[in-house]
């Protein structure tokens, strides 16, 4: 993906081609850095609890953009 600016809430996935443990997962962006991006995967928990978090981070040649969050956790 070429740097551009994301915001808390913007949706990216991570290429399951790169060397990472979540590649093709969607990832909910906290934090846009100069070298790419922070955020987190959300993990199923059982119902009536909210989801715990994986927190990512990744490289701009390691995500696409997809959109925006429609709920920001």
């Amino acid at each position: 993906m070429t740097p551009r600016e994301l915001k808390q809430g913007d949706v990216v996935q991570l290429s399951p081609e790169g060397d990472h443990a979540f590649g093709g997962c969607f990832v909910q962006v906290e934090e846009s850095k100069p070298w790419g991006m922070q955020g987190w995967v959300a993990i199923p928990s059982e119902r009536g609890q909210l989801p715990s978090r994986a927190y990512v981070r990744a490289n701009w040649d390691d995500m696409e953009f997809i959109g925006s969050a429609a709920w920001v956790g």
